[in-house]
């Protein structure tokens, strides 16, 4: 598998995982209905999930992740 198609992945990933908490979160504990539900949990899974991209360098392609949570861009593979 290339590093496009497993960044395209991880980031899917990371998207689906947190959109899934998120939504049943937002149910149990808050008084949102309709449609603000999936829009609330789409908002703050793609701002929660951290972003894997693919550079190349001198020494080939190489995978990174860029989080809110973690300082800086860390190289993944």
């Amino acid at each position: 598998m290339s590093l496009n198609a497993k960044s395209l992945l991880y980031n899917f990933l990371c998207f689906a995982g947190l959109y899934i908490l998120l939504y049943f979160l937002i149910i149990a504990f808050t008084n949102l209905t309709g449609y603000w539900i999936p829009a609330v949990s789409a908002v703050a899974a793609s701002l929660l999930a951290p972003k894997f991209y693919v550079m190349r360098t001198d020494q080939g392609q190489k995978m990174f992740m860029k989080w809110l949570f973690i300082k800086g861009i860390k190289q993944i593979g």
